[in-house]
């Protein structure tokens, strides 16, 4: 029998609405939408899309170094922002900053409201840990 190779954060939510942040699936791991909660599991409520996405990419920096893997292994992400077209640009210029010169392919969905109140940016992706570094 395989056993699932799963990363959590530790976070209260994980156990409340019963998932993991990210399971190894082959070379393939798949990452549950993150977002802008601090160490303890509380989010950030303020209503900054630009500081929401430093904090996100912080916690995906995370499942990354659990997995060894780097940014330049992201195949694809998924991004959901509150108002996209009035936050294009402040998610254009994070994506850009966080990634440099890799592009890995991008969905945005622009979104009425998230889990939490004043959440603003929800980003899940799936890395390919056989990728170059």
């Amino acid at each position: 029998m395989t056993t699932l190779d799963l990363y959590d954060h530790g976070i209260p939510a994980e156990g409340h609405f019963g998932y993991a942040q990210a399971i190894r699936s082959g070379d393939l791991v798949h990452v549950s939408g993150q977002l802008s909660f601090d160490e303890a599991g509380a989010f950030d409520p303020e209503d900054d899309v630009a500081a929401q996405l430093d904090r996100t990419h912080v916690n995906l920096d995370k499942v990354l170094a659990h997995y060894g893997a780097t940014r330049n292994q992201i195949v694809s992400q998924t991004l959901y922002v509150v108002d996209l077209v009035r936050n294009a640009d402040v998610v254009a210029r994070a994506n850009r900053a966080y990634f440099g010169p890799h592009r890995p392919v991008s969905t945005a969905l622009g979104v009425t409201e998230l889990t939490f109140p004043g959440q603003l940016v929800e980003i899940s992706c799936v890395i390919d840990t056989k990728l170059p570094a």
